[in-house]
């Protein structure tokens, strides 16, 4: 994948003085099974509170559609979107939830937290 850095763009958060929750859910993420080349579906869930900047949607959406031919396994993918989050915003809080879809009968959700108010 290109630099995240090239495609994901932030803006200023309005309400730097107050606390405040943003949720985006990615229902369609895909990746590729580094083992099997088989698709991997799942629903990523990002949870985040601002600090001074904002992600801008349509380019998380083309950020997160990089993965859809990279065989990546899934712990790998959620924490390296997890980091160039934190990166890229430095928010108070944020959370990533990657649950995926069932394969062999096994569902697997891999989720990363950081929460600034606990360091």
């Amino acid at each position: 994948m290109s630099d995240p850095r090239a495609i994901l763009e932030t803006f200023e958060n309005q309400f730097p003085g107050r606390d405040y929750v943003i949720e985006i859910v990615c229902p369609e993420f895909t990746s590729v099974c580094p083992m099997t080349g088989q698709p991997d579906f799942g629903t990523l869930t990002i949870t985040y509170t601002p600090d001074r900047t904002c992600v801008e949607l349509k380019s998380l959406k083309l950020y997160l559609q990089g993965f859809r031919n990279e065989g990546i396994f899934y712990e790998n993918v959620t924490n390296r979107i997890f980091d160039v989050l934190m990166e890229m915003l430095k928010p108070r809080r944020l959370k990533l939830a990657a649950a995926f879809t069932p394969r062999g009968g096994i569902s697997t959700t891999v989720t990363v937290s950081h929460d600034s108010a606990a360091d």
